[in-house]
């Protein structure tokens, strides 16, 4: 294993940058690496954004909102909806730039210019607030799977919905696996099943 990786895989956050400014990035690259994260991209235009996310697997995106190409916004957006965390670069604070990023998913903001002491507790705040943000969406999906396993149950062996619930929660304990894994291939076994 190289000696990158390895500063990579012990590192606090693994981050990748989105500016077009030499100097915002200087000064995030530093501030960065001295509380402890990686540095495992950088980007100056919305169109490398995706791709490079894709590429390095970040925990979290730091991003500037203007980039040459495009609104880096909608460009955290697309970063949101790949599962990693995004924190905007900005000095703007306006009211309609706090809610678009809110409406994106965005977890943070550090605001230029940049006091590296707010690096840390800004980046660890978001990643931590995005973990529980994904747990929830998972636990939500999770229960959309019993309920419509549970109807199934009903409608196919005319059971109540206590007794379809007991069933699926009496086939998890069997096979020693989650509520949800015995649900979801109940569905995919009735999929399967129908002409």
């Amino acid at each position: 294993m190289s000696t990158q990786r390895i500063a990579e895989s012990s590192a606090r956050w693994r981050v990748a940058i989105a500016d077009d400014h030499e100097r915002s990035r200087t000064a995030l690259r530093g501030a960065i690496s001295a509380a402890g994260g990686a540095i495992v991209g950088e980007s100056v235009r919305c169109s490398d954004v995706m791709p490079m996310v894709r590429r390095a697997s970040p925990d979290i995106l730091v991003s500037a909102v203007g980039l040459p190409d495009g609104d880096g916004l909608q460009a955290a957006a697309q970063v949101v909806q790949a599962d990693c965390a995004v924190v905007l670069f900005t000095s703007h604070t306006e009211e309609p730039l706090v809610e678009r990023a809110r409406t994106a998913g965005v977890m943070g903001f550090l605001l230029k210019p940049l006091r590296p002491a707010e690096v840390a507790p800004v980046l660890d705040l978001a990643v931590a607030r995005f973990e529980d943000n994904r747990q929830l969406r998972q636990s939500l999906e999770g229960r959309k799977v019993i309920e419509r396993a549970k109807g199934t149950l009903m409608a196919r062996l005319g059971l109540t919905e206590d007794e379809a619930f007991r069933r699926l929660r009496r086939a998890a304990m069997d096979s020693r696996r989650p509520m949800v894994d015995i649900a979801r291939a109940l569905l995919v076994s009735e999929a399967v099943a129908k002409p």
